[in-house]
């Protein structure tokens, strides 16, 4: 999937969730920390990292240093991360999150879908750790 896509993705997110109440905006930059931020539904601060995958993974993997970044934001905003795979969508709020312990995994060195990979600690978050569980009907 490339840039271009998930840009597409990122937008159309980005509406689905105005209509049902949010006020979001894009970062007017790609060197960002995070994909969207605004408002909730009942309106708090948020910021909200987003990934769509072509696979489905039994757990979804938040790479450390993003999730850092984001917790290291104020703490009054409400801190999201949301996957879209090939099962369905899931919505972490990671505030409250009990994190489980880091793992080292091979990644790509960036989000541009390099072939060099780096060794990165990464969270591995289980589907029941999601705050909201879409899934797709086959």
């Amino acid at each position: 999937m490339g840039i271009k896509k998930i840009k597409e993705y990122e937008k159309a997110l980005v509406l689905l969730l105005n209509l049902d109440g949010w006020e979001l905006k894009l970062p007017d930059n790609d060197s960002s920390r995070y994909d969207a931020y605004g408002l909730t539904p009942k309106g708090k601060k948020c910021v909200i990292e987003m990934k769509f995958r072509n696979k489905y993974y039994e757990t979804k993997m938040l790479e450390k240093d993003k999730y850092d970044a984001l917790m290291e934001i104020d703490a009054e905003v409400i801190k999201i991360y949301f996957v879209a795979d090939t099962k369905g969508n899931y919505l972490y709020w990671l505030n409250n999150l009990k994190m489980p312990k880091t793992v080292k995994k091979y990644c790509p060195d960036t989000t541009m879908w390099t072939k060099k990979r780096l060794l990165k600690e990464v969270y591995l978050l289980t589907e029941n750790m999601a705050s909201i569980i879409n899934l797709n009907e086959n």
